[in-house]
């Protein structure tokens, strides 16, 4: 028999239902032996997440603010939980240990962990799975920085004699045994790194969604889903905005060559999206995998006169933009110019130091500035194996008179990234893909 870890979102588990529905999905294929659930979400538009309730009353204790009526909310949306499942588990005293650890000064770590902790407990007991605490496996340095040597060691070690458990989601513990948590989404992290310390042959990932599309369907009207794509591919995507997996998740099963499948709790019969270790003979010649951008860039251009003579020009440049504690995204050049693409957020009141400093230390022909650009990715394997890929998207995008202010590819071929107005960001996004797409 096979071994298949299943993480399920908050999205999954946020009533009674949607704890019916991840069960029959559970039962339904023996090889799903180790489950990793998250905090419940939410219930409908109205509803709140369980964990951005528990940062609320971590905010409010620490700032000597009544919490009753926020934890009020938690223990009652566990408590049903509970009834309408059926089950004998009395939350009541565990909830009331997390309200006085709380109250008396415990970390935020540990409040917001508490929403996976309180979820996997019904899970077990939901499934008659044994119940396996992360932060007893899941380690941290002293500083927060996650240990995976440690980890995986004592995860192989814990699960070899574990049939079958419920590991929750998001958070593993420091040296001195305080909780540690990933960041927000971090549950997708724990299910990867369950997956490679058990060593795997799945690790699947349920969600609301029946995994990627090929373009952001708020885009692309009924845009057609990715069936298969690689992890070098959803990195690329995932880097330019498309989000359905937590980018950190990737890193151990990519590791172990583990194939992660993206599902919808919702609809479980649909296949979903695979994300697998090597792509070579996947993708038809010619395809493109995906789509993907986000706004908020400025570039600044910079020309001078047998730059590519001048020994160090790149290096100081960068040094510059270093000092006010920046990082570029692309950095296109030719023979006498050079621009850095900046996200807006990065600049934040220190462009015009930043033209400043150009000025006056490299003594540059022009310096421009300009701002309001969009990056787009068009991503795929098979691009680098046909001819007329980047005459075929900016054909797509000449015809809708849409400007190109960028482009950038990698020596991989695996993408062409351009730059484009704001305004033109959907526009552009969905000329690409009808371009390739029938």
């Amino acid at each position: 028999m096979g071994i298949k870890v299943a993480k399920f979102g908050g999205s999954s588990l946020g009533g009674v239902e949607q704890f019916q529905k991840v069960r029959a999905i559970i039962e339904a294929d023996e090889e799903r032996r180790y489950i990793v659930p998250s905090a419940p979400g939410k219930r409908h538009p109205g509803d709140h997440k369980i964990t951005d309730l528990l940062y609320l009353c971590q905010e409010h204790a620490q700032k000597g603010i009544p919490f009753s009526e926020i934890f009020e909310l938690i223990s009652t949306r566990y408590l049903e939980l509970s009834k309408g499942l059926g089950l004998s588990l009395d939350l009541v005293p565990i909830l009331e240990d997390i309200r006085e650890k709380i109250l008396g000064g415990y970390s935020a770590e540990y409040t917001a962990s508490r929403g996976e902790y309180l979820n996997g407990l019904i899970m077990a007991e939901l499934l008659g799975y044994e119940f396996v605490d992360p932060a007893d496996i899941i380690f941290f340095t002293q500083t927060g920085v996650y240990d995976p040597e440690e980890t995986k060691k004592m995860v192989a070690q814990t699960l070899a004699n574990v049939e079958r458990a419920v590991i929750p989601g998001f958070y593993g513990s420091r040296p001195d045994g305080g909780i540690q948590t990933f960041s927000r989404g971090g549950s997708d992290i724990t299910g990867a790194i369950i997956a490679q310390g058990i060593g795997a042959d799945l690790y699947e990932n349920w969600t609301d969604v029946s995994g990627f599309m090929v373009a952001d369907p708020k885009i692309v009207n009924n845009p057609k889903p990715i069936a298969e794509i690689t992890y070098k591919e959803l990195r690329e995507l995932a880097y330019m905005g498309a989000r359905v997996l937590h980018e950190e998740a990737v890193f151990p099963v990519r590791e172990a060559k583990i194939p992660i499948n993206i599902k919808n709790t919702n609809e479980p019969e649909a296949k979903g999206t695979l994300i697998v270790p090597n792509g070579e003979d996947i993708h038809e010649t010619g395809m493109i995998t995906g789509i993907a951008g986000k706004k908020g860039f400025t570039i600044i251009s910079i020309e001078k006169a047998m730059m590519n003579t001048e020994l160090g020009f790149g290096r100081r440049l960068l040094s510059i933009i270093e000092s006010k504690g920046i990082s570029f995204e692309h950095m296109p050049s030719g023979i006498d110019s050079i621009s850095l693409v900046i996200p807006d957020n990065q600049l934040d009141k220190k462009l015009e130091d930043i033209v400043e400093e150009i000025k006056e230390q490299l003594k540059p022909d022009t310096v421009d500035v300009h701002a309001g650009l969009a990056l787009i990715a068009t991503v795929g394997h098979g691009m680098a194996r046909t001819p007329g890929i980047s005459a075929k998207l900016f054909t797509a995008l000449g015809k809708e008179n849409i400007n190109v202010r960028m482009i950038a590819q990698g020596s991989g071929e695996l993408n062409i990234i351009i730059g484009v107005e704001t305004e033109d960001f959907e526009r552009s996004i969905q000329a690409i893909y009808y371009a390739f797409i029938d």
